[in-house]
């Protein structure tokens, strides 16, 4: 009988300290967490020697493209004109509507008085004619489409002016600083330019935030108007360079010939850029050298894939759940062939009480090159599930079962 009482005091007790801990509103700082990787998987490129290249192009760079990396550049910061490379941001634009849910593939765009009136690169999209959103990306991704390219800018910013001025906001978002955008097709005007680094920074973008646009910069041939028009595209790395998904050329009198190559291989991308290239085939010819010195030289190796699980919390005012931590986006570190590095991750959370939403940042990760302390990476870490905060009714139920469990022994 005494046993008995003993133990309903202490559940009494315990239901008060619960309760008091609720109402006090104590939380609990979850601490840094260290964590090593074996060499073999994870390292980052250090010691490659520069290369050495006799281009004729004005300007060049080579980024790998999950991490942003550079692995050359020369005047990458020059102000070129882009011509029709210029249609990477308006791509870019196009796709976030997509993503987003604002547009979908089967909606239609139609072609307006000043969309019809556009020369040069064109599929002659007469003024009513309509096409789905679908087509309008192929014909703007393999025939670089003028006419299509403006009744685009057109539906999403209601006048090509106010599209540009989007351009012109998402390019100052992403740090293009050396940009400036005055149309959204490329054609030659005064103060408009770009740089072969801004270029691969949209360019990186477009295909790490946007992948589904490689189905269509990937074409090498296609048709619009039920296999009435034949489409063929501008781009020749898609159909002469193995891996070749992307992704834009442009060329006018002025600005010469570029091009924002992208390929792929063994889940490794390198974007590379070429600007005033004095012809087609020495742009096609150049981006083949600097993409086979990336793929002969450096491999992406992945860390963590996309929503991976980094790490299983138990929350302060809840009771009932624990939490999933997870990295959004996939982390990974460019790899120099033949050699490796060790890497650590630093892992630190904020004060985390409930409640807690899905999606949530709760913290970040670091990962961080042991050999001189860089930093390599520093990502969000995100809430996978929701944490509710736990009422009088959880606490009783937990203290109803410990206290049955009690009794069992």
């Amino acid at each position: 009988m005494k046993r008995k009482k003993i133990k309903i005091s202490f559940a009494i007790v315990l239901i008060l300290l619960c309760c008091l801990s609720n109402v006090l509103g104590a939380s609990y700082i979850y601490k840094s967490n260290q964590k090593e990787r074996q060499t073999d998987e994870s390292s980052i490129a250090t010691s490659v020697s520069t290369p050495v290249f006799e281009f004729q192009s004005e300007s060049q760079i080579l980024m790998e493209a999950s991490t942003g990396k550079i692995i050359y550049a020369n005047n990458e910061d020059e102000r070129l004109l882009p011509a029709s490379v210029t249609k990477i941001m308006t791509l870019l634009l196009i796709m976030e509507q997509i993503d987003s849910g604002k547009l979908s593939y089967d909606d239609k765009v139609t072609c307006s008085t000043n969309a019809s009136s556009m020369g040069g690169s064109q599929i002659w999209f007469k003024e009513n004619e309509e096409l789905t959103i679908d087509e309008a990306l192929k014909a703007i991704c393999v025939v670089s489409a003028n006419d299509v390219t403006v009744a685009m800018a057109e539906k999403i910013g209601g006048t090509e002016a106010n599209f540009v001025n989007m351009m012109n906001e998402k390019a100052k978002s992403l740090g293009m600083n050396n940009t400036n955008f005055m149309n959204s097709h490329g054609i030659d005007e005064e103060n408009h330019y770009t740089t072969a680094k801004d270029i691969a920074i949209m360019s990186r973008e477009l295909i790490t935030k946007h992948p589904d646009i490689l189905k269509y910069t990937s074409i090498w041939m296609d048709t619009l108007r039920n296999g009435e028009f034949g489409l063929s595209s501008t781009n020749k790395l898609i159909r002469f360079y193995e891996g070749a998904n992307g992704l834009k050329t442009g060329s006018t009198s002025q600005a010469l010939f570029n091009l924002s190559g992208s390929a792929t291989r063994n889940g490794t991308t390198f974007i590379s850029v070429i600007m005033r290239a004095p012809s087609s085939d020495i742009r096609l010819q150049e981006t083949k050298q600097l993409l086979d010195y990336g793929f002969a030289n450096y491999e992406n190796k992945t860390l963590y894939e996309k929503d991976t699980v980094i790490d299983t919390l138990e929350i302060s005012k809840n009771i009932t759940d624990k939490l999933d931590v997870i990295v959004k986006e996939e982390v990974s570190v460019l790899n120099e062939k033949g050699k490796n590095i060790e890497t650590s991750e630093n892992i630190t959370y904020r004060e985390l009480k409930a409640p807690i939403l899905e999606g949530e940042v709760v913290g970040n990760i670091e990962i961080i090159n042991q050999s001189n302390g860089e930093v390599i990476e520093n990502l969000d870490l995100i809430a996978k599930n929701n944490i509710d905060r736990s009422s009088f009714i959880d606490y009783l139920k937990k203290v109803f079962k410990m206290f049955i469990m009690s009794n069992q022994v």
